[in-house]
């Protein structure tokens, strides 16, 4: 209870003061949530929005009050940063001065706000990152939209409605410096400019609002009465070209599709239901999710994840009832013992071993009945597998796929069951992602491992001597970790001069293949390679036997950054052969037993959830070793 008084008291002090300064005019704190209640508080969450006067924002905010409201032993307080990084950071040490337990900001520059929550991050002060992302992992969870996706989605629906004949479709663009309007524009135009017979028109707004969006569309009337389809990235534009369409009399002549998709009135799923809108991709805001990771973490719970980024849906009337149901179900995990069905996709190195013997220890801890088949690299048993879950009835179907792509007929037969797919460390690619064949991705961000292998050559091998040499050691052909892993490379690789991929090859993600990589180099070509990017432990182990067997010196004569950072890889970084490891975390079993559960209670999964990783060079080498769990 001293606890509970000790909040308490400081909660009624910030109060206080919030209510003074507020009477002088001059503060933008405000305290969520019944300030006068005498319930004991357990826990203060700390809220620092970047700009109130942007409409996602407030709608986070009344998400975040209306989560808080069905708990009595919490308290929110929020500032409004109105758009200063210095002000919000002013405001994120006010915060904590007065004793807040966990800490969400939606970040004004994610630069400097990220140097900021690195800080609080590492007092131990858990921080939850929402809407922009920041570099690096330095935080405790970040949830957001994927705004590129989102638009992505409309433009798909807009190809699809419009069908062969096409036509001419009036695009309201709002703030160029807005990051989430760039990121939806930019998603949107790519899934239209190959479209045939599709002309765009794009207008230009004052500002991202209801009555700029009216102003343009009355202005623009020529152009738009010309048109088949307005697309707007907000419900705010959106609403505004409603009222615009109305006023012109062509409401019935011009459709619309937005992005947002907020509850509430004259908001993008009301807008459908009404008939004014053709349809809303919803951008969830997070709120609930926050709220609800937030007690996890608080209560120390096992399972959280890193990263979760969430699942936007097209709605329109055919499905604008069923998803408001859905918003507003109530989700409830009635406890009961789950039967899941899992294809590993095998056990062709150590960080696959760690990552099976994870999942199975976490299936008895969440209650769960865990079926495992071992595919031992073929697609072939998977699809059997898959089929004798389905036969089984299982209540989930965890895979960890073989390659990308071809699943699509064997996911359809899970669908048409009844029986949700989680797609575990690797993910697919499907013809029809509207299809929603899969449930969410678990696992780690194989692109950003690839621009932290980069980043770290980029940091630490100087290049001002000419142009250096890397060997790229890729995976399995089709696979997505070695896709992604070579994207991400390659993205921060062109961003600096002085580096060059000069050979690269499949290791097939085993040690014998790294071996064979640098035997077969060897055969034909003198040794010039600077650095060696190998996307995972064992074949960088591999490399470096073959290495030593011809003479070469490892991280003398060349340097060597692999991806997993298993203990191997910590041990060869302590005998100074291996430069550094990108970790991929295999300890993933409490996230995926928490993501069945949830999704067995009713709750609408991420699009994706990704795990916690970090990098690791000789430096910190030795201090870590022991603490490795694989």
């Amino acid at each position: 209870m001293k606890m509970l008084k000790e909040k308490w008291h400081i909660l009624s002090a910030l109060a206080v003061m919030v209510l003074t300064a507020l009477t002088i005019g001059g503060c933008h704190m405000i305290p969520l949530g019944d300030s006068g209640s005498q319930k004991g508080v357990a826990s203060i969450i700390g809220v620092s929005q970047a700009n109130m006067r942007e409409e996602w924002r407030v709608a986070l905010i009344n998400e975040l009050r209306e989560e808080t409201e069905k708990y009595e032993d919490i308290q929110i307080v929020t500032t409004d940063a109105t758009g200063s990084a210095a002000k919000q950071v002013q405001d994120i040490d006010n915060l904590i001065g007065y004793g807040m337990d966990l800490l969400i900001i939606s970040p004004c520059d994610e630069k400097i706000m990220g140097e900021k929550i690195k800080e609080v991050y590492d007092s131990g002060i858990p921080v939850i990152v929402m809407d922009r992302s920041v570099e690096g992992f330095d935080y405790t969870l970040y949830i957001g939209p994927d705004n590129e996706v989102i638009g992505q989605q409309a433009g798909s629906y807009i190809i699809d409605l419009l069908g062969e004949k096409g036509g001419d479709v009036v695009v309201l663009q709002g703030n160029p410096a807005s990051v989430q309007g760039t990121e939806r524009l930019s998603g949107f135009k790519g899934a239209i400019e190959n479209a045939p017979g599709i002309t765009l028109h794009e207008v230009y707004l004052a500002a991202e609002s209801k009555d700029a969006a009216y102003d343009i569309v009355v202005t623009a009337k020529n152009i738009v009465e010309n048109s088949d389809i307005i697309f707007a990235y907000s419900d705010s534009m959106a609403l505004g070209a409603c009222d615009a369409l109305k006023a012109l009399g062509l409401e019935n002549k011009v459709m619309i599709v937005d992005c947002d998709g907020f509850k509430g009135a004259d908001e993008g799923i009301d807008l459908v239901s009404q008939g004014r809108l053709m349809a809303t991709v919803s951008c969830p805001i997070g709120g609930k999710e926050a709220i609800d990771y937030a007690l996890s973490i608080l209560n120390n719970e096992s399972g959280v994840p890193k990263q979760v980024i969430l699942r936007s849906n097209i709605i329109d009337k055919s499905n604008v009832e069923e998803n408001v149901n859905r918003i507003n179900a109530d989700t409830s995990d009635d406890g009961r013992k789950l039967k899941v069905g899992y294809s590993q996709v095998g056990q062709e190195s150590n960080w696959r071993l760690a990552n099976t013997k994870s999942i199975e220890e976490s299936a008895k801890a969440f209650n769960i009945d865990l079926h495992m088949e071992i595919a031992d690299q073929s697609q072939e048993k998977q699809f059997e597998a898959i089929r004798s879950f389905i036969k089984e009835g299982v209540d989930v179907i965890v895979v960890s796929p073989v390659v990308e792509t071809g699943w699509d007929e064997v996911l359809r037969e899970a669908k048409a069951a009844g029986i949700p797919v989680i797609m575990s460390d690797r993910n697919v690619l499907v013809e029809n992602r509207e299809e929603n064949l899969t449930t969410t991705y678990l696992g780690a961000d194989f692109v950003e491992e690839g621009r932290r292998a980069m980043r770290w050559i980029r940091d630490n091998v100087d290049s001002t001597g000419g142009d250096m040499k890397i060997m790229e050691i890729m995976g399995n052909v089709g696979a997505s970790p070695t896709e992604e892993r070579d994207a991400g490379f390659r993205e921060i690789l062109e961003e600096n001069p002085g580096y060059e991929i000069s050979y690269s090859a499949y290791g097939d993600f085993t040690f014998d293949g790294g071996k064979k990589v640098i035997r077969e180099y060897l055969e034909k070509n003198e040794w010039d390679i600077d650095i060696i990017f190998s996307q995972n432990d064992d074949m960088a182990l591999g490399a470096i036997e073959e290495l030593k067997a011809h003479g070469i010196k490892p991280d003398e004569d060349v340097k060597i950054i692999s991806v997993d950072a298993t203990t191997e890889a910590f041990e060869a970084m302590v005998r100074g052969e291996l430069s550094c490891a990108v970790e991929c975390n295999p300890i993933i079993g409490p996230q995926l037993m928490k993501a069945i559960r949830d999704l067995c209670s009713g709750k609408q999964m991420p699009f994706r959830i990704i795990t916690d990783e970090k990098v690791y060079d000789q430096s910190v080498a030795e201090d870590y070793i022991r603490k490795r769990r694989y």
